[in-house]
């Protein structure tokens, strides 16, 4: 599904979740992925007709100050369309940058040449890091490192040269894989293993672009653990965590693909269903709580309106959540649904 942070946790249920360099899910949305590639494109080929320009007349020099050029057309193309790409376009963008570069490495006209150019490839490691999930990553890793390597041996640089450059950038990918992990772990609620509201906003922020350019569905979904208080009162903390996990678990297991769970705060969650109407996110919030009928749930549904802002959305959920509340708790409301509003009083003592 298009612009959508797949964030999805299948971890197990434990008191504590932590994000691992296998699993660390992409950090970067897609206007942050947009700009740092079309920097990089223009960045290599602006490099790239330094190079050239510092190289020997010919053919080969000719091909590299074309390919160069091809990286500023890349650039500007990206920075112009490529925040209304899907995610998935972006391994194209990348493995097209790896064969620039890898070009550009054959082409050279001599060894010092062919080894700066080389060496553009650490902009491809640094994307693949940063836009891809672990395993994605690696692949481009591996290809990208493979490709120069072949390049340069077939160039005629000597092997210990190459492996060297080999080297340095493996050691920038596992740099910037720890890094997307510690990024990944500030959007991420340290209990439940969900996405906090940091990682909430910024999904929010990106699926109402997508919406709004594309005129689509979105659902958001605010979800709130009736009388959480009490059971913190009567069994202690640690049973108030297990009921989190248990609520966390059992909504992340039955989302379809595409679906965006977070932590809100305390003993709330907020859900964003993109590509689903209003009376379909209504339906399928009230299955879901049907599967747990020991833990009651208020549930507030709001379908995005074209023009609505964010904070929009999320009050007219906030709204449907309160008629809940006061129809007696244990129930999904949608927004809109001819209930008679709350007055903000009650609505404190709702809480």
């Amino acid at each position: 599904m298009r612009a959508l942070e797949r964030v999805k946790n299948r971890a197990r249920a434990t008191d504590v979740r932590k994000v691992s360099r296998s699993d660390a899910p992409e950090v970067a949305t897609i206007r942050v992925m947009a700009r740092t590639l079309a920097t990089f494109y223009a960045f290599g080929g602006t490099a790239g007709l330094l190079i050239s320009s510092s190289a020997e007349s010919g053919f080969r020099t000719g091909v590299l100050f074309l390919l160069s050029g091809m990286a500023l057309v890349a650039a500007a193309v990206v920075a112009t369309f490529g925040s209304e790409w899907p995610r998935e376009f972006f391994h194209v963008a990348v493995g097209a940058a790896t064969g620039l570069i890898t070009t550009a490495t054959l082409a050279a006209p001599d060894h010092t040449t062919s080894l700066a150019a080389a060496m553009l490839i650490a902009f491809v490691v640094v994307d693949a890091h940063f836009f891809f999930a672990g395993r994605q990553a690696f692949v481009h890793l591996a290809v990208a490192v493979l490709g120069v390597t072949v390049a340069l041996l077939l160039s005629g640089l000597a092997l210990g040269v190459v492996l060297g450059l080999d080297l340095v950038l493996v050691g920038i990918g596992l740099v910037i894989q720890r890094l997307v992990v510690l990024a990944s772990s500030a959007s991420r609620d340290p209990l439940t293993g969900l996405s906090n509201r940091r990682g909430f906003d910024q999904a929010l922020d990106e699926l109402m672009s997508e919406a709004g350019r594309t005129r689509g569905a979105l659902s958001a979904v605010l979800i709130d653990v009736d009388h959480f208080k009490a059971v913190n009162d009567t069994h202690g903390h640690e049973a108030g965590d297990r009921v989190l996990c248990r609520v966390a678990d059992v909504w992340r297991r039955e989302l379809p693909d595409g679906a965006f769970l977070a932590r809100h705060g305390g003993d709330e969650f907020s859900l964003l269903l993109p590509g689903v109407p209003g009376r379909e996110a209504l339906a399928e919030v009230r299955r879901i709580c049907s599967l747990h009928p020991d833990i009651s749930l208020s549930c507030g549904v709001a379908q995005y309106r074209f023009g609505d802002s964010a904070s929009q959305l999320m009050r007219t959920a906030d709204r449907a959540l309160y008629d809940a509340k006061i129809l007696g708790r244990g129930r999904a409301e949608l927004f809109g649904g001819g209930v008679a509003r709350t007055s903000s009083s009650l609505r404190t003592h709702l809480r």
